[in-house]
């Protein structure tokens, strides 16, 4: 039996997810979550074998990323997989980077979730089609990718930080920073920070 957790700040989301593996003999929601906290309290007290996570958690402390991360360093960790709205190059490596197993997009055909429950549970990779497609591209054109760090940067720049708070905000130099904002412009083929978050969004890069 699939020991499944649930975890979405949507009322709605969460009964129709949970309605959905009521028919199915081998796997049973066993808690469900509303904020990313309550997902870790629910690992500890349920100890589920998969944990169904979305990404944003309206006003939460800590997003669906960061509690993946918390998750997969528990002994005997649970394997995560991630339903969300959001496709864009810094959520899936953010994902992928905290250890999910999975990820899927919540427009994703009932039986692709179920299927997806199941290969987590097996310690399968289960990726939506256009996730993995994105993650091969990506491989391919190196080169013209922004890494992990450097999506980071543009992130914050895009909310708005100037360089000094990016450095604090990552625990690096402010040369650490202009020297990831040299690279960046370079890949995206910008001269200014406004272009490339302009770019990094039309590209898919940032959301």
């Amino acid at each position: 039996m699939i020991r499944l957790v649930v975890a979405d700040d949507h009322p709605i989301v969460r009964a129709g997810i949970a309605a959905l593996f009521g028919p199915e003999a081998d796997i049973v929601v066993v808690a469900e979550a509303d904020t990313a906290e309550a997902a870790l309290a629910a690992t500890g007290e349920q100890n589920p074998d998969v944990v169904l996570m979305d990404l944003q958690f309206g006003g939460a402390s800590i997003g669906g990323a960061e509690a993946t991360r918390r998750i997969r360093a528990l002994d005997a960790a649970p394997y995560v997989l991630i339903l969300t709205n959001y496709d864009s190059d810094a959520d899936i490596l953010g994902a992928v980077e905290a250890g999910a197993s999975g990820y899927l997009l919540k427009d994703a055909p009932p039986h692709e979730l179920i299927a997806a429950v199941r290969a987590a549970a097996a310690g399968e990779s289960a990726l939506a089609p256009v996730i993995a497609s994105r993650l091969l591209d990506r491989m391919r054109t190196p080169q013209a990718s922004l890494s992990v760090r450097e999506i980071e940067v543009l992130d914050l720049v895009a909310a708005g930080r100037a360089n000094t708070e990016v450095a604090a905000d990552l625990f690096v130099s402010e040369t650490t920073v202009k020297s990831h904002l040299a690279h960046i412009f370079t890949k995206l083929g910008v001269s200014s920070r406004t272009a490339a978050v302009s770019e990094a969004r039309r590209r898919g890069i940032l959301r």
